[in-house]
């Protein structure tokens, strides 16, 4: 009999999770296996993931930033310098500009906050457990602006409500702010994702950010 979690005769992706929060190891846990992925191990701290990193080689890595002992950004960067075949996706509370910077500087691979869905964090994983990079390292100075082009890639108003739900804001509270309706937020909000090549509000940010399009206060 075929193992379930094997989808279209693969394996699964394994994972190594890595946060301090015993509770919300256990439920990304629960969820991640549910939805075929084998968790190989856990850690609670950074150093323990950067050992079990080495020991276990992983297929990827889901790292919190905010860990005693080595915090997430560090662990990343010991792991892809000690274990490059491994690659590392942060997850964190906040979309923070400067924690972005490091962990790509780091060699995360992708970026995550928190309050994404459970399918957003398989469908990441498995995607740089199959080789994709999702957060590209910072680009040297004058490079950036060389390769977004004349034209800015997204309207002043596209600009505006990403800024807005960067910040925290709800999609009714960004209509609100900017005096138009929520399906007008949510049409400008599937526009930005088609101009800036992401699948979601996490990526979006982050990629705007990346390319000066909106900052993070």
């Amino acid at each position: 009999m075929s193992d379930p979690q094997v989808e279209g005769g693969s394996d699964p992706v394994r994972v190594l999770l890595a946060d301090d929060h015993t509770m919300l190891r256990e439920g990304l846990r629960r969820s991640l296996e549910l939805a075929g992925l084998t968790v190989v191990a856990e850690a609670a701290d950074g150093e323990e993931a950067h050992r079990l990193a080495g020991e276990l080689a992983p297929d990827v890595v889901l790292m919190d930033v905010s860990m005693p002992v080595l915090d997430g950004v560090e662990a990343t960067r010991l792991i892809r310098r000690d274990h490059p075949g491994v690659p590392v996706v942060v997850l964190t509370m906040h979309a923070d500009e400067d924690v972005v910077r490091k962990a790509s500087a780091a060699g995360a691979a992708a970026y995550l906050v928190k309050d994404c869905t459970t399918g957003e964090i398989v469908e990441t994983l498995r995607r740089v457990a199959g080789g994709e990079v999702l957060l590209q390292p910072p680009a040297p100075s004058g490079e950036a602006s060389a390769e977004s082009g004349p034209e800015p890639l997204i309207s002043k108003r596209e600009a505006e409500v990403l800024q807005l739900i960067a910040r925290g804001a709800s999609t009714s509270e960004a209509a609100e702010e900017l005096y138009i309706s929520v399906k007008t937020v949510k049409n400008h909000l599937a526009s930005v994702y088609q101009k800036l090549d992401s699948r979601d509000r996490t990526q979006a940010i982050i990629q705007a950010v990346r390319l000066g399009i909106i900052t993070l206060d």
